[in-house]
């Protein structure tokens, strides 16, 4: 299965809600059900099921088709061979979801949540350790990059840090961006100035509980009754706050409901809590209340900036969320100096006796954030607490892949959360296997783990450190591997603490799930290689690892490709066996009843089905690109599409190959009608009514007619471009002679 990565063009664009959308916008518990042992048997049922009913097709077909039939030829043999080749990867891939969900509900069995007051006395005497979140932004929704911002700066922890990495041209070319890079700009200082005066009174209460508390077994009434009131006052704080936050769509409910007021009702709960110890009279403990004075200065208390690295000709300046980062994380710790030079501003470290322009913050935790994302409360200090438990110390990365926001406006973002929702309980499995891969949207990274990965080039004057690998568009998942070359591990953390949007259009999506598709064939041929690396060291790779990493790199190339030919090629219907329906039939109804787990309806795999279908041109394109990256060793680059009538355009070819599948279809139904050929019929017919479906369903007949015209027209009516005007060379100032030496001797020829 395709990892979850999302795309940046659908932030916070206004939908009508559809008919079929999602009416709901509550999202499922925090905590995962606990699986009654009845569902546990079950999915070692279907294992099972899928294991004989594989074994059965392929020794039928073996002697059917190959040991007992006089007649065969070389094309006879292709076809088969090609047939069973396909339904080998397919039932590989339904297994390997049998297989890693049983591992997700394993971990749902044993996994109990750390009480509030192991956590505050974890974190209580002299903590030191701090954690810094990095928002990657780039021409960001200035709302939608706010309430990640608040959600990251609302986070209980000691020491906190969130920094804004804006990657928008410094120097925007018209007012509409300009306003969004001002906008940016502006959101950490103004968020940080509505915190000071709660995060002050807080401080303030809690030094005078500290003293006056000094020596004392348990806290006087009156200071459980003053501390009962700070908590009343971040309650009120923080109801106003949602009171008063404009609601557009879904995902400004689920900011108020869940990250605001869910955080208030946690409150509001210690706050009863000790209003009933003053009623009662009972002893509340002084280093109790100095804990929970702790709780709300650490929640309120949050430092933060915004860090522009294309304003210093001295960082990378590739155009990726990977580059951004690194340039952030290769600062920290340094002491820098701002130097102006002829070419612009470079950022370098002090000389001995120079005095520092910046003090780059330095942290033993790295949280990641996209820059659409929101994390609930506990998230910093659930995650780093596990990190710091006893045989957790290779422990690299820990985090909790992403959930959707419920209540989609758009049948299509209906289906795409559905899947993610899947993808959330799959991912929890994995780490069962030691398999786990970094999703990107959210992470807890050890800065540590990232210091041995790192790669140091140059690029002229610059010297660039290289974390987080950039050269595919699914860095997340390289990195996953690199730092498993180096014994770290990662972990998913089995809660639902972070959420993240879903394309709510076709454009956005096709821009998604081609950035999905691109780039995991080139990481498994590195995987390969670190397998036969661990296998000399003494630490080699196990057989239940192997299997899933490799599905989650290369199933979308082989699924894709099966499926193309499955639809296109008249393979002969004895191929078509009752087997082949048994061993796949355990997967589609698992799938059905996690869907159903997951607040989905049954029915909805037939939607799912379809949805492949419309993506299977975008699929099949991703994977030929990364063929071409590793044939040509090129970058590919982030690509966003134009927005059409408030949506983002889909280039014409995925848009016209949907219906080329229909009629395709309806002209296979046909034929095989006529010759009888009854399996290969209903197959086709099927396919023609999903996809139908889908396409009216997800596209929509006018939206995708005008794509079609519109790419058309684009593809005949070329724009000239500008030629771009060279630098003027011939009278340079004496600072760039200075700087550059003599530029005319390099770029012009002279005569001998």
């Amino acid at each position: 299965m395709a990892g979850m990565r999302k795309t940046a063009e659908h932030k916070n664009v206004r939908h009508g809600r559809q008919w079929g959308a999602e009416t709901s916008t509550r999202p499922l518990a925090i905590m995962h059900a606990k699986p009654s042992g009845m569902r546990i048997i079950l999915g070692y049922v279907a294992m099972g099921a899928t294991v004989i009913s594989y074994t059965v097709y392929m020794v039928t077909m073996i002697l059917t088709m190959f040991v007992n039939n006089p007649d065969i030829t070389l094309r006879f043999v292709i076809e088969d061979v090609l047939y069973l080749v396909i339904v080998t990867t397919l039932i590989f891939s339904a297994m390997v979801y049998l297989v890693t969900r049983q591992g997700a509900m394993r971990r749902f069995l044993t996994h109990e949540r750390v009480p509030r007051a192991v956590l505050d006395e974890h974190y209580a005497h002299g903590y030191d350790k701090g954690i810094t979140v990095l928002i990657p932004s780039y021409v960001e929704q200035p709302k939608v990059v706010a309430k990640t911002i608040w959600s990251a700066a609302l986070q209980e922890f000691p020491d906190l840090a969130v920094v804004l990495l804006i990657d928008d041209p410094p120097h925007p070319k018209n007012d509409e961006s300009r306003q969004i890079l001002e906008a940016c700009r502006s959101l950490v200082p103004s968020i940080l100035d509505e915190l000071a005066r709660p995060a002050k009174r807080f401080t303030e209460h809690r030094n005078l509980a500290t003293k006056a508390l000094v020596g004392q077994v348990h806290a006087r009434r009156s200071i459980v009754a003053r501390c009962a009131d700070d908590y009343r006052a971040a309650v009120r704080w923080l109801d106003a706050k949602a009171d008063y936050w404009p609601i557009e769509d879904h995902t400004d409910e689920f900011f108020c409901d869940q990250v605001l007021r869910g955080l208030a009702r946690d409150l509001r709960q210690t706050e009863d809590a000790l209003n009933d110890a003053v009623n009662l009279h009972d002893p509340v403990p002084a280093e109790r209340i100095v804990q929970l004075y702790n709780r709300l200065v650490w929640i309120f208390t949050v430092k933060g900036w915004s860090f522009e690295r294309k304003q210093y000709i001295s960082l990378s300046q590739e155009g990726n969320k990977a580059m951004n980062l690194n340039s952030f994380i290769g600062l920290m710790g340094h002491r820098v100096k701002r130097e102006e030079t002829a070419d612009g501003v470079v950022l370098r470290d002090v000389r001995p006796g120079e005095v520092p322009d910046f003090v780059m913050r330095d942290s033993e935790y790295v949280l990641t954030l996209d820059a659409d994302s929101m994390l609930l409360r506990d998230y910093c200090i659930r995650l780093v607490y596990q990190l710091e438990q006893p045989g957790n110390e290779h422990v690299a990365v820990i985090q909790t892949p992403y959930s959707s926001y419920r209540g989609a406006p758009t049948r299509i973002e209906r289906i795409a959360a559905a899947t993610t929702d899947i993808q959330h309980v799959l991912h929890q499995g994995m780490t069962y296997y030691d398999a786990t891969f970094w999703v990107g949207a959210n992470a807890v990274i050890r800065k540590r783990a990232l210091d041995d990965i790192c790669v140091v080039s140059t690029e002229g004057m610059r010297t660039v450190r290289t974390y987080i690998q950039d050269r595919t568009v699914i860095e997340d998942t390289e990195s996953s591997v690199d730092l498993g070359y180096y014994g770290w591990h990662l972990v998913n953390y089995p809660e639902r603490l972070s959420y993240s949007s879903t394309p709510p259009d076709f454009g956005s999506l096709v821009v998604q799930r081609r950035r999905w598709a691109n780039g995991g064939l080139l990481i498994i041929g590195k995987f390969f290689r670190i397998v036969r690396a661990r296998r000399r060291q003494g630490n080699p790779v196990r057989l239940g690892e192997w299997c899933l990493r490799v599905n989650y790199m290369a199933s979308i190339a082989w699924s894709s490709f099966g499926l193309l030919f499955l639809l296109a090629y008249p393979f002969d219907q004895r191929l078509l066996s009752p087997w082949v329906v048994a061993a796949s039939l355990p997967y589609f109804i698992t799938y059905a009843n996690d869907l159903k787990s997951n607040g989905y309806k049954r029915t909805d795999i037939f939607r799912i089905y379809g949805f492949n279908i419309v993506l299977l041109t975008v699929n099949l394109a991703g994977t030929l690109k990364s063929i071409q990256q590793g044939m040509t060793n090129t970058k590919i680059p982030f690509v966003r599409t134009p927005k059409v009538s408030n949506r983002t355009a889909s280039p014409p070819l995925y848009v016209a190959m949907p219906w080329a599948i229909v009629v395709f279809s309806c002209f296979v139904l046909y034929a095989d009608y006529l010759s009888a050929n009854w399996g290969n019929a209903i197959f086709a017919g099927f396919n023609a009514v999903v996809t139908l479906w889908a396409l009216v369903s997800y596209i929509g007949i006018w939206h995708s007619i005008q794509d079609m015209v519109v790419g058309l027209v684009r593809w005949f009516f070329v724009p000239v471009k500008q030629p771009v005007k060279a630098r003027k060379t011939d009278n340079p100032s004496w600072k760039d002679v200075l700087y550059f030496g003599d530029r005319k001797m390099i770029y012009e020829s002279r005569p001998v």
